[in-house]
């Protein structure tokens, strides 16, 4: 190999991720279950490296050079599973998305019954990104609950708040209104845990009876109807990555 070929190579789950197949991390995954072969060769472990020449198959799908990074906007229904496939046979995003799309990604799952805004790119370095911890992009969700609360309750959560011992970072909540026997809240975060509003409702009690996230970073569900899905420009993750090298995961927005 000579000097030009190596400096041209990079780890297999980032190259994987920057052909749209997946994010970086579940690339690891079907790394280490055995699923991901270079020029026909089974790899073991996520340090392995190889350039553009090299054909990397995953299940025996052969992954093909992407065209230009794509970024979509997509209002998430209840009753959808974030997933490519389901092992227990529900419907997922992926069933109701127009076919005509390139092999896409999401960024922040949404679980089944949650709705509202969810992105989707064909750049998995980019969906890894936008959903990094270390970023901590805002994402914000209304959510109806039944049961009663005050707003000095709520802004207790601004302390952050540890519930079986797990510390959720701080959360600005607010009261939006009243209907009934039920509140509409407001919930701004940025970071995300597994299920973390409704853990944080339950410890509160109150029951939640519909979640929506209407944000996340610099977009919103704004004008979009339930099933929809719109194509944003490039020139928006100035925006919601102001201070990242996108050049670096092959985003030129010159």
């Amino acid at each position: 190999m000579n000097e030009l070929d190596a400096k041209s190579q990079e780890r297999i789950a980032k190259r994987i991720a920057h052909l749209g197949y997946c994010s970086r991390r579940d690339a690891e995954k079907l790394i280490l279950a055995h699923k991901v072969k270079v020029n026909g060769i089974t790899i073991t472990t996520p340090a392995t490296l190889v350039s553009k020449a090299d054909k990397i198959t995953i299940d025996d799908e052969l992954l093909q050079s992407q065209d230009k990074t794509r970024l979509f906007l997509y209002y998430k229904p209840n009753g959808l599973v974030c997933s490519e496939k389901d092992e227990k046979g529900r419907a997922t995003i992926f069933d109701y998305l127009p076919s005509e799309l390139p092999r896409l990604v999401y960024v922040g799952r949404l679980d089944l019954t949650s709705e509202g805004l969810l992105l989707l790119t064909n750049n998995g370095e980019l969906a890894n990104l936008l959903s990094s911890p270390t970023l901590g992009l805002k994402r914000t969700y209304k959510v109806r609950v039944y049961g009663d609360i005050n707003q000095h309750q709520l802004d207790e959560l601004a302390m952050g708040i540890t519930i079986d011992g797990t510390y959720y970072q701080p959360i600005i909540a607010n009261i939006l209104r009243r209907t009934g026997d039920n509140m509409w809240l407001e919930f701004t975060l940025r970071e995300g845990k597994n299920r973390e509003i409704r853990v944080i409702c339950e410890y509160l009690g109150l029951q939640v009876n519909r979640l929506i996230r209407t944000s996340f970073a610099n977009y919103t569900i704004d004008g979009l109807d339930e099933g929809e899905i719109v194509e944003v420009g490039l020139t928006s993750l100035k925006g919601a990555l102001p201070y990242i090298d996108l050049a670096k995961i092959g985003i030129n927005l010159k």
